[in-house]
């Protein structure tokens, strides 16, 4: 039986076809996303400055940064656990569903309650902002677990599609607030909140209507608790890893926006927005490695090595036509966004770097998570924070982009040397293209070339 690692004529392929084609469209939902992401940015930029944009930057960084925090890893459990046994579906969704609704709604009513009493934690952005924005956090984790559950089961398409239309919303509403309204941030804010619960609501349809087929309903929609509590278990094995790697990514936009003010931490969102965009695609390949390395459990790490080595090649260019671009962000963003272009040249080895180590770490979740990962990241992100008000203070934007590349740089080398020491794949294994791939990846026909050998 075929099982899409091996063609029809015996040869391996570069990576399997479907794997490829799932990879390819979730790739071009992302770029779409990215657009979004731009567009509704410079929307900000020229309508509200530098540092409206800052102050819009802190918010939804607090607000992804809570809801990181209150998930407890049920997202990924949720496709660990789905991916294994699509016949617990209906189990699984309605746990976290629950789950989600509870926890994030005590959260909302936390991050509303500290920033009244701690303005000054948010740079003094107003406390009205913040509530109005926490509002969506129950919605928007409810919005992540269902988007999950298409994950595991491999309805990509769906998934892609859910994805894309929720986040266009970005784009619409700062075209709808700024320009059609002519009005500010509260509108803005206000109007994302709301897109976020139509979201969540329209996830939690399709997740009830797909949870109905005959060959899915197997189990009930009531909360199951002795699944629940595996569930959590196996979440709050790598929720460590996950929250790490989210105060890592995010924390250094709040810690400049504390230390330096709006304006300068509007001018570094942008140079960090555009270096999580260059990470895009080996995200994408992690998203989608982790139910089939799940499914598979390759210990060995042969799939894994495989993708990681087509995904080295292609950072490698998207890194290199980032330079020149890196030099258009003033064009865009307007001259006060001029430093935007030093930050991201000084993050770029890093991007380059933690992107790679992103498809390890999914390796490593879909095997059950090995201890050893978990203290990675934490160590990372001590060094990171630590780092960061060292620097941060007197360098401001561009103190942030060179403690991220540090600790980017330290997670590579701890993820890509357990990686190797548990697989016992060499280096060239898991990051050099053979011959074979370098011909397959440019269309060249290998049984030409051999004939002519």
């Amino acid at each position: 039986m075929n099982d899409g690692l091996t063609a029809a004529d015996g040869r391996m392929p570069v990576v399997p076809r479907r794997f490829a084609v799932q990879i390819g469209w979730t790739l071009a939902a992302r770029l779409l996303m990215i657009a979004n992401s731009v567009v509704a940015g410079i929307i900000v930029a020229r309508w509200l400055g530098a540092e409206g944009l800052g102050q819009l930057g802190v918010i939804n960084v607090t607000v992804a940064m809570v809801m990181q925090l209150g998930s407890a890893g049920l997202p990924s459990a949720n496709t660990y656990f789905i991916a294994k046994d699509n016949r617990q579906l209906q189990s699984v969704a309605i746990n976290s569903l629950v789950f989600a609704s509870i926890v994030g709604t005590l959260l909302a009513f936390a991050l509303t309650v500290i920033s009244q009493r701690r303005p000054d934690w948010f740079g003094f952005i107003s406390p009205e902002l913040i509530k109005i924005a926490a509002i969506s956090i129950p919605f928007q984790l409810i919005t992540l677990i269902g988007l999950n559950i298409f994950l595991a089961v491999g309805d990509v398409r769906r998934f892609n599609l859910l994805d894309l239309s929720g986040q266009s919303f970005v784009l619409i509403n700062a075209l709808v607030a700024l320009i059609l309204l002519n009005s500010g941030l509260m509108n803005l804010v206000t109007l994302n909140t709301a897109a976020a619960v139509a979201v969540s609501v329209i996830v939690i349809t399709l997740v009830a209507m797909y949870g109905t087929r005959p060959r899915i309903a197997s189990s009930s929609w009531r909360p199951d608790l002795k699944l629940l509590g595996r569930m959590i278990g196996y979440g709050l094995k790598f929720h460590t890893s996950i929250v790490a790697a989210a105060l890592m990514f995010r924390a250094d936009l709040l810690i400049v926006n504390h230390f330096n003010g709006a304006a300068v931490a509007g001018v570094y969102s942008v140079a960090s927005q555009v270096g999580m965009m260059l990470i895009l695609l080996p995200g994408v390949i992690a998203t989608l490695l982790f139910p089939r390395v799940t499914s598979e459990q390759d210990v060995r790490g042969d799939t894994t090595s495989r993708v990681t080595r087509h995904t080295v090649f292609v950072m490698l260019l998207i890194c290199l036509v980032a330079v020149p671009f890196s030099f258009l962000l003033p064009v865009f963003y307007g001259p006060g966004f001029a430093d935007a272009t030093v930050q991201l040249m000084i993050l770029l080895p890093g991007v380059y770097l933690v992107g790679i180590q992103s498809v390890f770490a999914q390796h490593f979740n879909a095997i059950g998570l090995p201890p050893l990962v978990p203290v990675f990241w934490v160590v990372t992100l001590l060094i990171h924070v630590a780092l960061l008000f060292l620097l941060v203070p007197s360098l401001g934007g561009r103190g942030a982009a060179l403690a991220s590349l540090i600790s980017y740089i330290m997670i590579f080398v701890l993820m890509f040397s357990y990686f190797r020491s548990s697989t016992g794949k060499s280096s060239s294994d898991a990051l050099l293209l053979t011959a074979g791939e370098m011909r397959d990846l440019f269309h060249v026909n290998r049984y030409r070339s051999e004939v002519r050998g």
